[in-house]
């Protein structure tokens, strides 16, 4: 009996209470959004989102906050509320934009969520039993560096560093941020990602990672690791770039300055193909278990408003669940049986036999 399964992923990113122009009715094994699932953080958007991720055919869709979506981080919407009442003074106008603390997560935690196989995570290490019969371990954190106040989920990194306890043998990493050195350019040339969470990364070597909050860095790029790291981890250092391929990016598909028109047609073709189908598929890589990963910038808001990039289909082979799973402890069940086992149970749950 094969010891390995394959999993499809839909990834995507960055919504910021849109619908996606071009749906997608592909089914997948698992969903996964990558944080700013709202412009505002208000409570309607958050049911556009929750609207969108149920349109998706996948038992399972994980879902993580973003910067946007600063009313899940309880201490900064309190902050929010408080600064916006002296203003307005209008609690009725504030709890029907906005709602109270944990009306936004309630949403997320409701029936309706649940019965569409949606899972709000934290930060921290989380364990799934897919529907398919593979066993998914995933890190999850939407947190994201930055000097400005008032965003959820971020920290100053000229005060302090952000700790990713990525394990070794984690499947797949989801964050917010992006790396340093990879899919992180802004259009100003500058790279926007975390070398902290590089660095985690590049010792845990997960089979993929995937981010969003750099919108102009869309696309997907499989790393292949050298094979002894630096101390710090560093994309200068770390990745063996003869080795490695950068799978597409908007520049790839965006007419550039010195394209001939027999370039430019090709982009349009492929752009209109991918447009066609709903995402941009990654279907011919094969990963390296713990030699490569493939880094996915899944942002679909566009460079002007009302343009959308597109999400990202990965397919790769995860480990097959044992075959019986406890059904005792502090785990979360959706309706289609898929159970999300928090790190400290499972290992309370070894510990204890």
């Amino acid at each position: 009996m094969a010891s390995r399964v394959d999993t499809s992923f839909l990834i995507l990113s960055d919504t910021h209470g849109d619908q996606l122009i071009h749906p997608v009715t592909t089914n997948v094994d698992v969903a996964i959004h990558c944080g700013d699932l709202t412009e505002e953080s208000k409570l309607e958007e958050y049911q556009v989102a929750i609207k969108m991720l149920r349109g998706i055919d996948a038992p399972l869709k994980l879902v993580i906050a973003g910067n946007h979506d600063f009313s899940l981080d309880e201490n900064v919407f309190e902050t929010h509320l408080s600064e916006i009442r002296d203003k307005i003074n209008d609690d009725q106008l504030l709890d029907t934009t906005y709602g109270k603390v944990g009306s936004a997560r309630s949403l997320f935690e409701s029936e309706d969520a649940k019965s569409a196989g949606i899972i709000f995570l934290d930060e921290g290490t989380h364990h799934f039993n897919l529907q398919n019969g593979a066993q998914l371990t995933v890190y999850a954190s939407p947190y994201t560096a930055s000097k400005s106040k008032g965003w959820g989920f971020q920290y100053n990194p000229d005060e302090q560093d952000h700790e990713w306890n990525i394990e070794k043998g984690v499947d797949l990493v989801l964050t917010h941020s992006p790396p340093q050195g990879v899919l992180d350019y802004t259009d100003s040339r500058t790279r926007a990602g975390i070398p902290s969470l590089f660095g985690a990364v590049a010792q845990a070597k997960p089979r993929v990672h995937c981010f969003g909050h750099i919108h102009e860095a869309w696309g997907a790029k499989l790393v292949t690791w050298r094979d002894e790291l630096s101390e710090p981890p560093s994309h200068f250092t770390d990745i063996d770039n003869e080795k490695s391929q950068l799978i597409d990016s908007r520049a790839k598909l965006s007419r550039g300055k010195f394209d001939t028109q027999d370039v430019i047609e090709e982009k349009e073709n492929r752009r209109r193909d991918y447009q066609r189908q709903g995402y941009r598929e990654i279907n011919d890589v094969a990963i390296c278990e713990s030699e490569q990963t493939v880094f996915v910038n899944a942002a679909i808001e566009g460079a002007e408003g009302g343009q959308q990039q597109l999400p990202w289909i990965v397919n790769i082979q995860l480990p097959k669940q044992a075959s019986s799973v406890k059904k005792s402890g502090k785990k979360r069940e959706n309706s289609s049986g898929i159970v999300d086992e928090t790190d400290t149970e499972r290992k309370r749950l070894k510990s204890t036999g």
